[in-house]
């Protein structure tokens, strides 16, 4: 069962892909400093997907502005994120996070781990906005076959800076 609103969020450090450049996001590091808008899809080279980041990128400064921190998560490679921004949908301005190994463990940790058919070992398309304190403020699960509502998510971040 997904994490919802309330829920606290896990304290996660996944490997990253910030265009071109590799490193690691910590969940840790911006607990008590800022708000941090965890999305996740569940494959890279994917139709919806391939839509989803580049909106996303697009929006980045937006959701810096309103006060959050952007990232996105999928249970595919580092690898694989890089080959996919360079072909594909161009290179992404906040991190593309890795749940590849051990495959899942933080798309588990809240609760979106696909176990069974159809398609099982991804995750679900969803969106989280986890608070300075580390408690989520906004929790959504969209069908994995449709874009998830961006702008209404960066208005959720917005009312959250009210």
């Amino acid at each position: 069962m997904a994490l919802k609103m309330g829920d606290r969020a896990p304290d996660f450090s996944l490997p990253s892909a910030e265009g071109e450049q590799l490193g690691e996001f910590r969940m840790s590091d911006y607990l008590g400093k800022q708000k941090v808008v965890v999305t996740f899809h569940p494959l890279d080279w994917t139709p919806t997907c391939e839509s989803q980041l580049p909106i996303l990128d697009s929006l980045h400064e937006k959701f810096r502005a309103a006060g959050g921190k952007l990232l996105d998560i999928s249970v595919d490679s580092i690898e694989s994120h890089l080959a996919w921004q360079r072909k594909e949908i161009g290179m992404m301005r906040f991190p593309l996070c890795s749940d590849f190994y051990p495959h899942g463990e933080v798309t588990r940790q809240f609760g979106i781990l696909r176990e069974g058919p159809p398609v099982p070992g991804i995750s679900e398309r969803a969106a989280f906005i986890v608070g300075e304190d580390g408690v989520i403020r906004f929790a959504k699960v969209y069908p994995i076959d449709q874009l998830p509502d961006l702008e209404g998510l960066l208005e959720e971040l917005r009312r959250l800076q009210e």
